[in-house]
Order: structure tokens, then sequence, then C-alpha cells
């Protein structure tokens, strides 16, 4: 027997269309096999989830599944959603904060050091999920056991990050609006430090900083525009030498496209494209303008 074809994973059930799916309270799109080509943007839908059975929104019309090259494999749409599904989710999440509460006291009881964010019933009852937050790992086996006991349902406990947390609770952000992460996104974006340097904003961790304590997801967004912005152009601090004397780069406005290079004589402002002359980085910059001499 061939050990490579022993290996592979089972064949995923084979659907004729999928359609896509989001849940009460998430942004995120997850897609789903279905053999009903019927099913229409906005049906409310109960799916098949790694959780359990939980309530949809249609995002799409079904669509033929040959029409996309499938990764992993399909959970299934199970039936339309009846009244009697909207009315148990409806139910679900009116009973959601008292668990939730229950769930706070065995904690408080307990002495745990974790910080409970929400709690998710699936659409059946058969289990609550209660989400966390931790510093630290936390032996929370005894508050399984009185768990169990109370919800007389399967427990899961779920450990979030910071960032996951301030998606949950919500909030405004430093723009006034309701924070980025809450309002429309699906992941979390890469940010470094580096974003912030392109930009030349000051290093104020507290003010780049989110309600999550991370740097701010909004730093991503325009930081390909200020690379291509800086491409060519020297690093801040870097030495350089005009007409004959040698300055340091001590400042940058990218929007503006200028630089100021000072020395211990004063200091000279000039643009972009005229420190690409003198650099010998583009040979076809403008000389019409002539750099400004600040005084010392």
């Amino acid at each position: 027997m061939n050990d490579e074809n022993s290996k592979a994973a089972p064949a995923a059930p084979a659907y004729k269309y999928m359609v896509s799916a989001r849940f009460l309270n998430t942004k995120k799109a997850y897609n789903f096999g279905t053999d009903d080509a019927s099913l229409k943007l906005g049906e409310k839908v109960v799916v098949e989830t790694v959780r359990g059975l939980e309530l949809g929104e249609l995002l799409s019309d079904a669509r033929d599944i040959s029409e996309h090259q499938l990764t992993i494999p399909l959970k299934p749409v199970v039936r339309r959603a009846t009244n009697r599904d909207i009315d148990n989710a409806a139910r679900n999440a009116n009973d959601e904060p008292a668990a939730l509460k229950r769930c706070q006291e065995c904690v408080d009881r307990l002495k745990l050091g974790m910080g409970l964010i929400s709690a998710e019933y699936t659409l059946d009852r058969s289990k609550i999920v209660f989400s966390y937050v931790a510093d630290d790992r936390v032996d929370f086996r005894e508050l399984l056991k009185q768990l169990a006991s109370t919800f007389r349902c399967r427990i899961e406990l779920r450990q979030i990050g910071p960032r996951d947390k301030a998606k949950i609770v919500g909030g405004l952000g430093p723009c006034g609006q309701e924070t980025c992460c809450s309002r429309y996104m699906d992941d979390f974006y890469i940010v470094s430090i580096n974003m912030a340097k392109n930009q030349s904003l000051a290093l104020n961790t507290a003010k780049l900083s989110g309600q999550c304590g991370k740097l701010m997801c909004c730093l991503k967004y325009e930081d390909e525009n200020y690379k291509l912005l800086h491409k060519g152009m020297p690093k801040m601090n870097a030495r350089i030498e005009y007409e004959g004397k040698k300055y340091r780069m001590t400042g940058m406005n990218a929007l503006k496209q200028t630089v100021r290079l000072t020395n211990a004589e004063g200091a000279v402002d000039m643009t972009f494209d005229q420190l690409r002359h003198c650099l010998g980085r583009d040979e076809d910059v403008s000389q019409d303008e002539t750099p400004k001499k600040l005084p010392e």
C-alpha cells in the first residue's frame, strides 16, 4: 500500500453548490456546502459548525461549487431556518447574560485568574462556549465540573487574546468612530512599529495603541503608500554630502515630499526629487527650485 495515499485526508462529502453565511454579531463570512440550488441571499439557515448547530444568515445565493477551488472540506447547510429555530436563537441570546453571570460566580468562588468575556449557546443548547482572557495558564478542571452540573450540557472554555476581546466588547477609537475590528474587520492585520516609523509618527506606544493594548490596526492602512513615497530615499539620520558639506537627515515629510538636512552650521530643506538628484538616484529631477537654507 502506498504510504502517501494511506495518509491522505478522507474525502469530503460532495456538494453541488456552496453558499456564504455569517453568524449573529459577526462580520466574517464562512462557506458551507449544499445540494439546494434555491437558497437565496438574506435567508436564515441552520448550519453545522465545529461547535455544533448554529443559525446563520446567507450572504450569497447558492452557486456552483465547480467554479471554486476549495482547499478544505465544507460543513453542510442542514436546513432552512424555521420559526422555531429563530425563536430558539432569540431565547439563547436572552439566556446568555445569565449564563455568563453564573459562570462568573463559579470563577470568583474558585479564585481563578481569568476574565470572562462572553457566553454563547449552540442552537440546540447541547453546548455552551465561554470565552475568556488570562495572563497565565488556568487550571479549570474544577470549574468544568461545576459548570457541567449547573448547565447540564457540554462546556467549552475558549481562551482568546486581547485583540479578540476588543472585537467582542467594542468601543470608540481615537478617531471617534467605532473600532474597526468591531465594525467590519474579518481578520487582524500584522502591525509593526516600523509602520509608525514610515509615517514619521512619535513612537509613543500609549498613543499608538488601541483599547486592546496592541498597535492600532489603522497603522496598516496607508503603510504601502508610505513605502512607495519613501522609495529611493535614505533612512532617517543618514549622513549626506550636499554642496561640499556633510549633513544628517533629521526630518522627513512624506506627504509634502520634503526632507530636512542639518549640521552644526544650520539646516537645509529640500524636496524628495532634489535629494534624489543630489544622491544621483534620479537623473530626470527638475532643478527649478533650489533648496531653502534655514538659520541655525
